[in-house]
């Protein structure tokens, strides 16, 4: 079967799409490096966070949501092909990016395939210019974004991509800083709602924020660039944490005017928001997570995985649908997401896949039923973590023994239990040794 024929073959449920409800639209907003605290919703209490929290007033909140990965790519290429760290075709960051193939099926190709007008604005990071993982060749008819993913650490580019040629970015020409990219995306995104008013529509917008500009803070220790530190001028804190806390506000600002577009448009009854982070938060660029507290309860950060790396904010949002002011525990990961998308556009999700539909819980119904959720690492040797049921087992290192937490009893991963639970950690074991598949490009090391 070729490709083609694939994909006609996953969206055939499309085809009959005069005998079936309208095909609800689907916006999808990540944010990169938001820890899991800090929004108000989730317990932040000095960054200011209006628009997310009325996001979780009218609609749900996930308490146990987790990213694909600790890192950016890997975590992007489970949300986009649902499949966990132990089988995706991007386990790490590489530089250039590690493209994806063309038999990498992405929910973006199943969603067009389906009827949707496609669109992503911002970060990709799964295949370059002139690559099969580029975003064009991976079913968007719109993208606006960077060169890669070392490209996306600056704030103030001189140029992007549009589509498959160069945007010049005339404001920041020199030293001239006025395009701010983050603005240039939301600017993006307004414009597609405007216009994607006739049929069902895929959107994604990948803000960089609140990720640091590492190329700076290696020079200045405050790699946190943002146009205005408005409202945080004149607060007693590092420059680094009021830049940090000033990104976070004005994201919020845009999620803000993101919902209020669709709503002056009518299409809010009609479409499915979902708000959320590719990993933990950083220390990067001066800043500090402890600052602010912006991994909550939880231990470890971006580069962990603890539950400080990986669990992540995770916000559904659909007028009419979603009950408001509502909190589920249900778990789910990035690797859920595709196919929840398909479900909800009525095409089928591709054989074999980690992920499993999530669509009910939008309805207050019970989640999917995973055995386990896995997750790998590779940077600085390898390193493993498994979650089944309020078990938690953690490996740093090939060789070495795993760690043992019980989340119910200790969210924060304080207490070792691993000796005490011999046939847990056996349990534990097998699961590390089966949830892989070996891979050329990641092997495991160290």
């Amino acid at each position: 079967m070729t490709r083609r024929d694939m994909l006609a073959a996953l969206s055939a449920p499309a085809l009959t799409a005069n005998a079936q409800p309208r095909k609800p639209n689907i916006l999808l907003i990540l944010a990169d490096d938001l820890g899991y605290g800090d929004l108000g919703c989730y317990g932040q209490k000095q960054i200011e966070t209006p628009n997310l929290d009325r996001m979780a007033r009218e609609g749900l909140r996930f308490t146990q949501a987790y990213a694909g990965a600790t890192v950016c790519a890997p975590s992007r290429c489970s949300m986009m092909t649902g499949y966990h760290g132990g089988h995706a075709r991007t386990r790490g960051n590489v530089y250039p990016d590690l493209p994806l193939r063309p038999q990498d099926i992405t929910v973006t190709e199943l969603l067009k395939s389906a009827g949707y007008r496609t669109g992503l604005f911002g970060k990709w990071s799964l295949g370059q210019l002139g690559s099969t993982g580029y975003p064009t060749k991976k079913g968007f008819d719109e993208w606006f974004g960077f060169f890669s993913q070392t490209h996306a650490h600056n704030y103030y580019p001189e140029h992007l991509l549009e589509n498959d040629h160069a945007w010049i970015a005339r404001g920041n020409m020199g030293t001239e800083r006025k395009d701010y990219a983050h603005d240039l995306f939301t600017e993006r995104a307004l414009g597609f709602l405007n216009r994607q008013t006739a049929g069902p529509f895929f959107l994604k917008v990948a803000y960089t924020i609140p990720h640091a500009n590492n190329e700076m803070g290696r020079d200045t220790k405050n790699g946190m660039e943002v146009p205005s530190l408005a409202p945080y001028e004149s607060k007693d804190w590092p420059a680094p944490e009021k830049g940090f806390a000033a990104m976070i506000t004005r994201m919020d600002r845009d999620v803000g005017r993101i919902l209020d577009t669709l709503k002056a448009t009518g299409q809010d009854r009609n479409t499915l928001v979902l708000f959320t982070s590719d990993n933990g938060p950083h220390r990067e660029g001066g800043h500090n997570p402890d600052f602010f507290h912006s991994r909550g309860p939880l231990r470890g950060i971006k580069r962990d995985l603890y539950e400080g790396g990986i669990r992540v904010p995770f916000l559904a949002w659909w007028p009419g649908r979603v009950k408001p002011a509502t909190a589920t525990a249900e778990m789910i990961a990035f690797w859920d997401i595709l196919p929840t998308f398909c479900e909800l556009a009525g095409a089928q999700a591709p054989q074999g896949i980690d992920g499993q539909s999530f669509a009910g819980v939008l309805d207050g119904k019970p989640g999917p039923q995973h055995d386990y959720l896995y997750w790998e690492f590779h940077e600085g040797g390898f390193k493993q973590a498994i979650r089944q049921g309020d078990w938690k087992a953690v490996r740093i290192g090939k060789n070495n023994p795993l760690e043992l937490y019980n989340l119910r009893d200790d969210l924060g991963e304080t207490n070792n239990i691993a000796a005490a639970n011999p046939a847990i950690v056996k349990r534990m074991e097998q699961l590390f040794a089966n949830a892989r598949t070996e891979s050329a490009e990641w092997p495991v090391k160290g």
